[in-house]
Parts: C-alpha cells; structure tokens; sequence
C-alpha cells in the first residue's frame, strides 16, 4: 500500500463498509498521508503517534554515545500519570537537551510531544497498548520473514495467498486468540463520559 492520503482514505473507506464502527483511537508512524485522511473517514477519532516511531526521530538527531541517556529521558516522560505530569516532564526533558547542547532533539521533543501522550486520554489499564504500533510492526516482521524465504512469487496472486495463510495460522495460534485489550475499562469510561456530558 502507499502512504499517500488517496491510498489511506481508500483502507480506511473499505474498512467502514466492512462494518468498523466506533473507531476512537488510531495508532501510527506519524504518515502525511493518514493524518490527513483520518478526519475525513473518522472525525471523532484521535490520533497517537507510535511513541517508539517518535523516539527514534529525536535519536537521528542525538550523538550514539547519548542515545542511552536520551532514551532514558524519553521514557521518564512516559511513565507520568496524567498529561499534564508528561507535559511539565517533556518541558524538563527539553531543557535539559538543550543544556547537553542537543537543541535540535529539544525542538522535536517540544513539536511532537503532544500526538504522543494522547493514549493518557484512555484507560490507564491500555496505556501500554495503545502508545505504539508495535503489534501491527510485528505482525509486518512475520509476512516480511515469510515471504523473504520465498525469494520472488510468480504473480502477486501467489504472494497475497502466501501472506494470508501467514495470517491464518497467526490468528488460530495463541499470538491470535488472546485478547489484546480488555474493553471492559474503555466501555465503563464512555459510559462515565456520556453520564458527564447528560449532566453537564
């Protein structure tokens, strides 16, 4: 699939006339393409950025031998307890890259820290979850190390029947029948939302 917005809003189109409903979080990387797209097909949606994605943008602009430190500063941020503890960490965080003399990793911090802390807006019980992709980047690693053994397919025919049979046995294996979130926490806070809002 390309990452252009017309590719994007073509997925997402396709999954609503699959039957997706309710969507009120996307997870991702941070693509123009289905940022632009998102409140087109979902308005209500929001969006958080792959914190591992984010990372690795402020590492491209740090010196190898500060990695460890930065990343360290990085997931402090992380772990707060709300947003506005991730907040008041980020503006450390940034102050502190700065007096290291890393003001370019400071100026992606401050740019992007918002579209990463918005899982804080959920459940704590899903925050390890939601704040990455990284189930979907695995699964991605899976097809990847499937087909690379293959070499070249015939047709995309073959590829396509290769990848799904991947995804068969992916989902009939323990990876795919564990439940990933319990909805429970999400469906009890929409229900504490709503009540708010009747009386408000």
């Amino acid at each position: 699939m390309k990452e252009d917005k017309e590719s994007w809003l073509n997925f997402f189109q396709w999954l609503k006339s699959r039957g997706l409903t309710g969507v009120q979080l996307i997870i991702g990387d941070k693509s123009l393409g289905m940022l632009e797209s998102i409140p087109e097909i979902f308005p209500n949606a929001k969006y958080q950025c792959c914190t591992v994605h984010f990372y690795r943008n402020i590492f491209s602009v740090t010196p190898k031998s500060k990695i460890k430190l930065v990343s360290k500063m990085l997931k402090g941020i992380h772990v707060s307890e709300n947003k506005s503890a991730a907040r008041e960490k980020a503006r450390q965080v940034a102050a502190e890259l700065r007096n290291m003399k890393l003001k370019e990793a400071a100026q992606k911090l401050e740019d992007g820290i918002e579209e990463t802390i918005t899982y804080m807006a959920f459940p704590y019980e899903h925050w390890n979850r939601i704040r990455t992709n990284n189930t979907i980047e695995r699964l991605n690693r899976e097809i990847r190390r499937r087909t690379k053994v293959v070499g070249t397919f015939p047709d995309g025919k073959s590829a396509l029947m290769l990848v799904c049979a991947r995804l068969r046995h992916v989902a009939s294996s323990q990876w795919g029948v564990k439940r990933y979130l319990n909805m429970k926490h999400l469906e009890n806070m929409n229900a504490i939302e709503n009540e708010d809002m009747i009386v408000g």
